[in-house]
């Protein structure tokens, strides 16, 4: 139980210091604590439950100063104590993110000398800094094209299976329908998730050089264009022609699955078609199943053979 109600000036006006030798008895089953001008009522048990600085000042070991009302008076921000005391109270403690908090309920409990709440923060504070480590490391780079002769360059040298979003909001040949606008920066939010997922294994590109493309995706394996998803037609609205942008996340997200097809692979694009086409699929069979489908097609030329003779012998009857 805390009383965070702040004392009157004439409360601590007065005060006395008392020097006391030995156990304190005469404070009962309860502490008045004031600390930094916050009020907290809490138990004797509490307190010295472990080897504090608490446990020091009411064993006699230290010096404890109270006012006229019996209050327990503690230099220190009461601004963590609530927490502090908690913990005190059933050793567990819910600990806030904000590394500035963090160090100062830190400062904290080793003016308390609290061993076990010192080395809970300290693991906070490790684990946050990690966290805040990891976040920054997490950041995608995407390559903005400004040229279009730096394309190519970047196709042939790249391991890296590609994906590309050219934009160019400014053609304004024709007007735009009323919905492409919404439909472009859906392009656009995809571009960004896609890139913040898959940035260890694709590279990003974002080509602004101004092309004829207003929305068009392009994915790019071993050296070469794979598929091309282009978001932009031309429709006629009354009396003239309006460009219309539209969102074909589905198809999207295939060629970007597709696209990792070509992810760590050396081999030409023609020896890759050819080891997923039916005809040389067969050469990845195990001996056992070529075994079983050797087996498979004796049987079937014996009856075929078999089928045969009887018909002739029927015809000779």
């Amino acid at each position: 139980m805390s009383d965070t109600a702040t004392p009157t000036v004439s409360s601590l006006s007065v005060s006395n210091r008392n020097t006391m030798t030995g156990q304190i008895n005469h404070f009962g089953k309860y502490v008045k604590l004031n600390v930094g001008n916050h009020l907290f009522l809490t138990s004797f048990d509490t307190l010295t439950k472990e080897d504090t600085m608490f446990k020091a000042m009411f064993s006699g070991r230290m010096e404890v100063v109270q006012d006229s009302e019996g209050w327990v008076l503690i230099d220190r921000d009461g601004k963590h104590f609530n927490l502090i005391l908690n913990y005190l109270r059933d050793g567990t403690i819910n600990l806030p993110e904000c590394p500035q908090t963090l160090n100062e309920l830190l400062l904290e409990a080793k003016f308390y000398c609290i061993e076990s709440l010192i080395e809970l923060v300290e693991q906070q504070l490790r684990k946050s800094s990690r966290k805040n480590a990891g976040d920054t490391d997490a950041c995608c780079k995407v390559i903005m094209l400004t040229s279009a002769k730096e394309l190519p360059n970047i196709v042939t040298t790249v391991r890296k299976p590609i994906v590309k979003l050219a934009i160019n909001r400014h053609n304004n040949k024709y007007s735009y329908t009323a919905s492409s606008d919404e439909m472009l920066m859906k392009n656009i939010e995809l571009f960004d998730k896609l890139s913040i997922r898959l940035h260890n294994r694709i590279l990003f590109i974002k080509d602004v050089t101004g092309s004829e493309e207003i929305c068009c995706w392009s994915f790019y394996g071993n050296g070469q264009k794979m598929a091309e998803v282009c978001c932009t037609s031309i429709v006629y609205a009354t009396e003239r022609k309006q460009n219309k942008v539209e969102f074909f996340e589905a198809r999207i997200y295939e060629e970007t699955l597709n696209i990792l097809l070509y992810e760590n692979r050396n081999a030409s694009v023609d020896e890759i078609i050819r080891a997923t086409t039916p005809r040389f699929a067969s050469a990845a069979l195990t001996d056992d199943d070529l075994d079983e489908e050797r087996s498979v097609t004796t049987s079937t030329v014996s009856t075929a053979t078999a089928t045969t003779a009887t018909n002739r012998s029927t015809r000779k009857r």
